[in-house]
């Protein structure tokens, strides 16, 4: 969209989150040392852009939170 001083204006469209208890789990994943989450979605999902459907399954506002924590169980969603 153009302002009347010719600026743009960019929109983006409004996402809704689904209830992540209502996701289907293929499997869990446990964070370990050095696990980035890109490589984790590509091991899982088969594609590294899809990281946000783990964020979505784990409630993750945040990215970078799922892999924060050692020991954390990330759980995998049925695409």
């Amino acid at each position: 969209m153009q302002t009347a001083s010719n600026q743009t204006v960019a929109y983006l469209q409004r996402r809704f989150l689904p209830p992540s208890e209502k996701l289907e789990v293929l499997q869990e994943h446990t964070v370990t040392q050095g696990d980035r989450l890109d490589n984790i979605t590509a091991r899982y999902l088969g594609d590294p852009e899809q990281f946000w459907r783990l964020c979505d399954a784990n409630n993750a506002m945040h990215p970078d939170e799922l892999t924060a924590q050692i020991g954390q169980k990330l759980r995998i969603p049925l695409i």
